[in-house]
């Protein structure tokens, strides 16, 4: 993150320094003018908050007598008026010298709360490798909100890299479901790999038991956890042939299934081995 805290906000420099930063912090815009008494009263508790919240927030001054683009653009009709972009949009905005108690409340809201400053602070020791600290702030994480669904991902992510593939499952299966259907890519990738050993094993097995459907299901668990989907989609597709519906076939499906959800549903992929999976299950 930049430890910007203050820029001005032009025309010129609008989308690079306001629109772009937008995606990586909320963006406050002061739209003001050196001759509006309100706004020699407003931007000094604007700065002092910027500096005091120390980069949570980037505050872009606009002078709107220098910048007319952007005093058309936010269609401005009274200044100050204050916006804050977050993702390119503007989430919130007000008008008016408001007093310092309500500005911070009024930013209380549009900054990311302490469970996105956790996250962001998990995933920065997750890029150094260093698992047991991400691991400790993301359980810090989960004792305040135990249903997290991103920081329980991240979680099993971990405890499979530990090798701990039944915890791994079990911080999986407490994601609740609106959670599941926004994360369902990672869920599904992830839950693959914990279902698979090693290729070189399982084409091993597969090839001293050429009639095991059991070690035909494993090769196909393991080509999918190493991310080769289409072998292992052709694999669980044969199991699914000589036993539909039951037993090796039944977890066939459900693999199958699974990796649609990894490698999107609407692939060209998944949409040739959906309609083959059910050429086989309606027959």
């Amino acid at each position: 993150m930049s430890d910007r805290t203050i820029i001005d906000a032009t025309d010129a420099n609008f989308q690079a320094e306001v629109i772009e930063e937008s995606h990586r912090r909320p963006v406050v815009v002061d739209l003001w003018a050196p001759w509006c008494g309100p706004c020699r009263v407003l931007g000094p508790i604007l700065e002092r908050l910027a500096e005091e919240h120390a980069g949570r927030f980037l505050l872009a001054k606009v002078n709107v007598d220098e910048n007319p683009g952007l005093a058309h653009a936010f269609q401005v009709r009274g200044i100050p008026t204050v916006h804050a972009v977050v993702n390119g949009k503007v989430v919130d905005s007000f008008t008016g010298a408001l007093p310092e108690i309500q500005v911070r409340a009024w930013l209380e809201g549009i900054l990311p709360g302490p469970e996105v400053e956790l996250l962001e602070r998990a995933d920065a020791l997750l890029e150094k490798d260093d698992r047991a600290r991400a691991k400790e702030i993301l359980g810090e994480l989960l004792e305040r909100k135990p249903r997290h669904g991103d920081a329980l991902l991240r979680m099993a992510r971990i405890l499979a890299a530990e090798g701990k593939v039944d915890e791994a499952e079990r911080s999986l299966d407490l994601i609740l479901p609106d959670d599941a259907e926004r994360l369902e890519k990672e869920i599904a990738v992830l839950r693959l790999k914990l279902s698979g050993d090693g290729v070189e094993e399982a084409e091993r097995r597969a090839r001293e038991n050429p009639d095991d459907l059991e070690a035909r299901l494993a090769l196909g668990k393991a080509l999918a956890a190493a991310e080769q989907y289409e072998r292992a989609l052709e694999i669980f597709l044969d199991v699914l042939r000589k036993s539909p519906r039951v037993g090796p076939g039944e977890e066939a499906r459900k693999a199958m299934v699974e990796i649609f959800g990894a490698i999107g549903a609407r692939s060209e992929l998944a949409d040739r081995y959906r309609a083959l999976m059910a050429a086989e299950l309606y027959k």
